[in-house]
C-alpha cells in the first residue's frame, strides 16, 4: 500500500467514508448530500443491513457505492472498510455531519497520529444535552476512546493490521478503541460532528444516559457482547 509522506496526503480519493446503515431512509439522504457538497472528492461508502424502509433507495443517487452486508454495524463497516480505497477510513453515523470542511480535516490528518476521533454535539440539544454532550466529549478526551458518533478516523492500514471491528453485536466501536489505544494513542481533532440526539429524546436524558453507563460497565467488567445486546435491545 502507498503512504503519504509525512505533512502531505493524496489527492486522489484519500478520504474513505463508511456509513453502516439500517432503516434510515429519513437520514441517509440528508447525510450523503452534505458530504458530496463539503467532502467532493471522498467516497461515501454506505453498507446496508436489510433496511425495509426505502434507505437504499435513498442512498444510491448519493453514495459512491452502496454495499448490502449482513446485519450488525460491526460487520456492516468492516465490510465497508474492505473495499474502501482510500489511506483514511472516516466511520460515520447515517445520523451524524461533519461540521467541518474537507481541506480543515485534510489539514487535521498531517500530525502524524493514526487514528482519533472528533468532538461531538448532539442537534438541538437544550441545557440537559449540552451536560450529556460535554460528559462525552470529556469521558472521551480522558480515556482515549470515542464512539461511532464522534466519527472515528483511522488510517486504513492500521484498521487492516489490527484486524477491523470485531464482528461483535454492541459495543464493537469500544473494543477497537482498546485495541488501537494499545498500538498507539488517538488524537481528538479539533473539529466537530453534529448527530441526531433521538436516541436520549425518545428514551428520557436520565434513563439513556444511565443505560449507556450502566452498557459501557458491564462491558468492562467482562460481560459478554452478546449477553448485552439481548439485555438492552431486549428491553425495547
Amino acid at each position: 500500500m502507498a503512504h503519504a509522506s509525512p505533512g502531505t496526503l493524496r489527492d486522489d480519493s484519500v478520504l474513505s467514508f463508511v456509513i453502516p446503515m439500517l432503516n434510515e431512509a429519513a437520514n441517509i439522504g440528508v447525510t450523503l448530500a452534505w458530504l458530496a457538497e463539503h467532502f467532493p472528492a471522498a467516497q461515501r461508502i454506505v453498507v446496508d443491513g436489510g433496511s425495509r424502509d426505502g434507505s437504499v433507495a435513498a442512498a444510491l443517487p448519493l453514495a459512491t457505492e452502496v454495499l448490502i452486508g449482513e446485519r450488525g454495524r460491526a460487520r456492516q463497516m468492516d465490510l465497508g472498510a474492505r473495499v474502501a480505497r482510500g489511506e483514511w477510513l472516516l466511520f460515520l453515523h447515517a445520523d451524524t455531519l461533519p461540521l467541518f470542511s474537507e481541506d480543515q480535516l485534510r489539514a487535521s490528518l498531517v500530525s502524524g497520529a493514526q487514528w482519533g476521533f472528533c468532538r461531538v454535539e448532539l442537534a438541538g440539544a437544550g441545557p440537559g444535552l449540552k451536560l450529556v454532550q460535554a460528559g462525552i466529549n470529556l469521558r472521551s478526551r480522558a480515556s482515549g476512546i470515542g464512539t461511532g458518533d464522534q466519527m472515528l478516523w483511522i488510517r486504513r492500514d492500521v484498521y487492516l493490521s489490527q484486524g477491523g471491528f470485531a464482528g461483535i453485536p454492541l459495543m464493537e466501536d469500544v473494543e477497537l478503541c482498546r485495541r488501537l489505544r494499545r498500538h498507539c494513542p488517538p488524537r481528538v481533532l479539533p473539529l466537530r460532528v453534529s448527530t441526531s440526539a433521538r436516541r436520549w429524546r425518545e428514551r428520557g436524558v436520565m434513563r439513556t444516559v444511565l443505560e449507556m453507563w450502566g452498557l459501557r460497565l458491564a462491558f468492562f467488567c467482562g460481560v459478554s457482547p452478546q449477553r448485552l445486546h439481548s439485555l438492552y435491545y431486549g428491553r425495547r
